[in-house]
């Protein structure tokens, strides 16, 4: 049994008789990439990790953001990367990759004397 479905996605046109099988469209909603989301407060300098959301593209992906994380307001600033471009280290590999600095003393502000005179550090 062929149901013909009228299903639309992000970036179509409709058309008059444009009606089209749910089997036959080119990217379902389920294979949509997802891309992490990074927000700018009106506070802050910096972006902060706000959550994920799936989109077909980057334009997509800067309006679902939009929608879900500022709702309110919030934010200044919206970047989104796709989640596959991310590379991160192995919490497991802490230790190879942070101790080699621990016996780096020069490296902690500890290290130096500071004259009385300077009060706020």
């Amino acid at each position: 049994m062929n149901i013909n479905i009228r299903k639309f996605y992000y970036g179509d046109i409709p058309e008059e008789n444009n009606v089209t099988s749910l089997s036959q469209n080119s990217k379902t909603e389920k294979e949509w990439p997802l891309w992490e989301v990074f927000i700018r407060s009106k506070q802050g300098l910096d972006h902060k990790h706000a959550g994920s959301v799936h989109a077909a593209d980057a334009q997509m992906a800067i309006e679902n953001a939009r929608d879900v994380y500022t709702r309110r307001q919030e934010g200044i600033s919206i970047w989104v990367v796709e989640s596959k471009h991310i590379h991160a280290s192995n919490p497991e590999d802490a230790d190879m990759f942070y101790e080699p600095a621990s016996d780096k003393v020069y490296r902690h502000p500890t290290f130096y004397d500071l004259p009385d005179e300077i009060k706020h550090m």
